[in-house]
């Protein structure tokens, strides 16, 4: 993780190239008329454009980033103890094989290029996001001359063992070591954390929790002063907490290159779709739940509708990757409706399968991943409102129905230009002639958040005020 000879290099000739502007420049003022006799203002002005030049040269300025190296408890020991891990009976070691990617997809199947399609955790993100960042081109050593500082932990994954804990000391423990660690490092200070990232692979309510009270859910990573200055990324923020970011869940797709993306958007695009819609779930006890008015109007709409009823967990078919892309591939729209939140990501399994997504909650979708989808949500989805679906106002297949045909395979294009976006690519590739991928739209997101509030920082330093 340490800068190329060459960079080194090049940032020992910034510092002698601005050395000597600054001396020239003092030799100036003290003598304007000598400068001018001796040609020192001229040798300044070429100083300085081949400073500004040694810049432009710099791919990485602007881009550095600096990755805490955590004591492993807070990452890596998660891993060598993955069985204390496991959740819904479901084995972690093997979901995080293959750097997060999980195990290849064993169904054999022509459709699914191997090598491209692995059995995904959604809880997964984490070790997906550090395992990319150990090969990102602009890593630096120096935290000084890093423009944003990446934290390492493993939040879901720890969470994840701890959440239906009765203690919330035992939950709270992982989160308060390490802010209390991060917030000692000499990096901290620069900024008090404002430069400072961490990706969190479940939804953010699981680390808001606000009280101390056993029966509350959750823990409060996100809760803490310190946490308050970091920037969270998740699969599903709030929307409402200016240092929060949702980023897409994992999906089942990890292309390690830009033609295996081109061969299955090309792939999705042409496939014959028998189905007007579909939903892959379970229904959900809670009243406001709209889950069983979904999929009893799936079931009322007959062959125009394919429904996995994920009633009983424990049948396989709810958790074979192959059959829900196969459900979502010959559908035309794929309902989203919330589950025990607002986001799923079933969504993003609908999207690489080229399934317009219907939402009945914009939080589902247009309000939380702003970073990914395009700015008008009609240009690639449905929306029906939650409350016309509770009180039987609305009819699903009829809306859906009465769509024009051009306007479905408008939607359907956006949603397949959509599908490099929302990937984690094989850590090994870089796609550099095709779109960005999840990873470098969060890293972009992360810079210009952070050049934003350094900005806002330093402004606030000379004006007297501290705390922004």
């Amino acid at each position: 993780m340490k800068k190329t000879k060459a960079a080194s290099s090049n940032s020992q000739h910034q510092l002698r190239l601005l050395f000597l502007i600054v001396a020239s420049f003092l030799v100036c003022f003290i003598a304007s008329y000598g400068c001018y006799v001796y040609g020192l203002a001229g040798f300044s002005y070429l100083s300085a454009s081949a400073y500004l030049g040694s810049f432009k040269n710099d791919a990485c300025a602007g881009k550095y980033i600096f990755v805490h190296q955590l004591p492993p408890k807070f990452n890596f020991d998660l891993l060598r103890r993955c069985e204390t891990l496991s959740y819904h009976m479901k084995d972690m070691c093997v979901y995080l094989q293959n750097d997060g990617f999980g195990p290849p997809m064993s169904e054999n199947s022509s459709t699914f290029e191997a090598g491209s399609w692995f059995a995904t955790d959604q809880f997964s993100l984490e070790v997906i996001f550090h395992s990319r960042m150990t090969r990102y081109e602009c890593l630096t050593n120096d935290s000084s001359s890093a423009d944003a500082l990446y934290v390492p932990f493993y939040a879901a994954l720890e969470a994840g063992r701890n959440l239906e804990s009765q203690n919330t000391k035992v939950r709270d423990k992982a989160p308060m070591e390490l802010m209390d660690y991060i917030s000692s490092q000499r990096e901290w200070s620069a900024m008090e954390g404002r430069d400072h990232f961490l990706v969190a692979g479940r939804i953010a309510w699981d680390f808001r929790r606000s009280i101390d009270d056993d029966t509350y859910w959750g823990n409060k990573l996100m809760n803490l002063p310190q946490s308050e200055q970091i920037t969270m990324l998740t699969i599903e923020s709030t929307t409402y907490h200016e240092n929060e970011a949702g980023v897409p869940y994992p999906t089942y797709f990890h292309p390690s290159s830009a033609d295996q993306v081109r061969h299955w958007q090309k792939s999705v695009s042409r496939k014959r779709r028998k189905y007007l819609f579909s939903f892959a779930g379970a229904p959900r006890p809670w009243q406001q739940s709209i889950r069983s008015e979904v999929i009893n109007q799936c079931l009322a709409a007959r062959s125009e509708c394919n429904l996995i009823s994920c009633r009983d967990m424990t049948d396989r078919k709810c958790h074979s990757p192959l059959r829900v892309l196969k459900l979502f591939r010959s559908s035309k729209f794929c309902l989203q409706p919330p589950g025990d939140s607002p986001t799923r990501r079933s969504t993003f399994d609908s999207i690489i399968s080229g399934c317009i997504p219907v939402f009945f909650d914009l939080k589902s979708g247009p309000e939380q991943y702003t970073w990914y989808f395009p700015g008008n949500y009609t240009e690639y989805s449905v929306y029906i409102p939650h409350e016309d679906v509770k009180a039987n106002m609305t009819d699903i297949r009829r809306v859906l129905s009465l769509i024009p045909a051009a306007d479905v395979k408008a939607m359907r294009r956006e949603v397949i230009k959509m599908i490099p976006r929302v990937i984690y690519a094989n850590r090994r590739s870089h796609l550099e002639d095709i779109e960005k991928d999840a990873f470098d739209i969060a890293v972009e997101g992360i810079l210009n958040r952070v050049a934003a509030l350094k900005s806002k920082f330093h402004r606030g330093m000379k004006s007297g005020y501290s705390h922004l």
